[in-house]
């Protein structure tokens, strides 16, 4: 049965995509909070370096004993994956899993190459199932309460022009990410899952994409404290900003021509992405 975690002190949390962004904010809260162990995954050598030097002077300022262990993971190889999941259970295991890392190639779909889609799909939707099962069987042993957040995106519930492949990969880790709950719940698991959907986020991922009517580009810190909220108290599914489910609701109400005019034309959710540029490499 799922209880409420107060927080992460003394225990192991291990984040993916964690170089940059939301994943380091991740990391910087496990931190704060007295974290046994923080493991930092990411395929970027010199960003996940530096959050690593940033993690370990945070923690040398605080009274936690918290170990840093950056590992250059490429969580597109499901083999590298295994490899990785296997060096981390020689040590322990996770208490805390948050399948983080993500990409978005913001364009009509016919503009995509094979490996713009091979690349948004096993990142954002295999890579979560596959470290996810490297990890399940032991982090399911024992009474400790344990935590996995899967991070989609509100693209999973709604439509929306030049994100075709970014909202397939979203739309089904949602669906994996949510079932996995289901499943863990029915045989009394001590692990929790939480989904968490948001919009866009200033992070620079989705850099010139304009919020729709009514919703406003979300920041970092709103989406990580809401998140981490979510995932010590066991959330099933948080979707930031709540605005999001009138979206939902309309869309499975409405005809299709009848949603597709109020999303053009009174939301402006399809037109959100024209002026995308992304994260500059």
């Amino acid at each position: 049965m799922t209880t409420t975690l107060d927080s992460v002190r003394g225990l192991t949390v291990l984040i993916t995509g964690a170089a940059l962004g939301m994943g380091k904010i991740y990391a910087h809260k496990a931190v704060l909070e007295g974290a046994k162990r923080v493991i930092l995954w990411d395929v970027n050598a010199e960003n996940l370096e530096q959050a690593a030097t940033e993690l370990r002077t945070l923690a040398a300022g605080s009274t936690n004993e918290t170990a840093i262990e950056p590992q250059l993971v490429d969580v597109s190889q499901a083999s590298v994956v295994v490899q990785a999941a296997q060096e981390v259970l020689a040590n322990g295991t996770p208490d805390v899993l948050i399948n983080n890392a993500g990409i978005v190639r913001g364009k009509p779909f016919a503009e995509h190459t094979h490996q713009d889609i091979d690349l948004t799909m096993n990142i954002n939707a295999s890579a979560p199932m596959h470290i996810t099962l490297e990890f399940l069987a032991a982090m399911d042993q024992g009474t400790q309460q344990r935590r996995i957040m899967n991070i989609a995106s509100a693209a999973a519930f709604v439509s929306n022009p030049r994100m075709s492949v970014y909202a397939a990969s979203k739309a089904a880790a949602l669906g994996w990410s949510d079932t996995l709950r289901l499943e863990l719940q029915a045989a009394s698991s001590n692990i929790a899952v939480t989904t968490v959907c948001p919009l866009y986020t200033t992070t620079g991922m989705f850099d010139g994409a304009k919020p729709a009517r009514l919703t406003k580009l979300l920041s970092p810190e709103q989406v990580t404290d809401a998140a981490w909220k979510a995932m010590l108290k066991g959330t099933p599914i948080l979707v930031i900003p709540r605005m999001t489910h009138a979206a939902r609701a309309l869309r499975g109400a409405l005809p299709t021509a009848a949603w597709d005019y109020l999303a053009e034309n009174a939301f402006g959710i399809y037109s959100t992405m024209k002026s995308f540029k992304g994260r500059t490499p």
